[in-house]
């Protein structure tokens, strides 16, 4: 199921969208502040983001601004409650794609949704997520907290293994299979173990990287500390 999350501080409104859009396959995860929104991406994309421009903890803008300085592609539509000339330039010039006036009819922004999931090509698809560790498949990409961390080919080959799996143990025997001995380079045990080793320093030891003893590893979300 396509997913989107939605920064919305009007509950009746969120309500509406969510009910509407879900009957379509969507699912929608609803945010009442932007701290919230942004607490969410760090941790997991979605296929879009659907962002109120005025929220009670700041403009949309500058959240925006703040997903494209890491998510290029991830699509993303503006809601304002009038079409303000200055709120829509400044939408399109923070990087979102398309936006909505309020009020609006729940088909319409429904076949909003739609023709920019179809332009986009599910671009979200791009990128993997856990724990605040980013991977953008196009660019090569790894980020861990908006920081950008350099990787060996091995390194990022388990990584992406790992985080195309999360949730799932991925086996010692799978990650060999796939990482080393699918280009024909026949490694030992202990190359994974150190290469694993190495990939948790340079993402700072993150508790989203977990061990399974005597049989693989696991990405998993882990919740958010206040």
């Amino acid at each position: 199921m396509t997913e989107l999350y939605y920064a919305e501080d009007d509950p009746g409104i969120a309500g509406a969208v969510k009910e509407y859009l879900e009957r379509e396959n969507i699912k929608v995860s609803v945010y009442g502040t932007l701290a919230d929104l942004k607490q969410a991406l760090s941790q997991r994309l979605p296929a879009m983001v659907l962002l109120d421009w005025n929220m009670p903890d700041g403009r949309g803008d500058g959240l925006c601004r703040w997903i494209r300085g890491t998510w290029k592609e991830l699509p993303v539509i503006f809601l304002t409650v009038r079409g303000d000339s200055a709120d829509i330039v400044s939408g399109f010039e923070s990087g979102a794609d398309d936006y909505v006036v309020k009020p609006f009819a729940l088909e319409v922004l429904y076949s909003r949704v739609r023709a920019l999931l179809r332009r986009s090509g599910n671009a979200g698809g791009q990128y993997l997520s856990c724990g605040g560790i980013t991977m953008d498949l196009n660019r090569m990409l790894v980020t861990c907290e908006a920081e950008e961390i350099s990787l060996s080919a091995a390194e990022y080959q388990v990584l992406v293994c790992l985080m195309r799996n999360k949730g799932r143990i991925v086996t010692r025997e799978k990650l060999l299979e796939q990482v080393w001995d699918v280009k024909g380079n026949y490694v030992n045990d202990n190359t994974l173990t150190v290469t694993v080793k190495r990939l948790r320093e340079k993402l700072h030891q993150p508790a989203c990287l977990k061990t399974v003893r005597s049989v693989g590893y696991r990405m998993e979300d882990v919740l958010w500390e206040a």
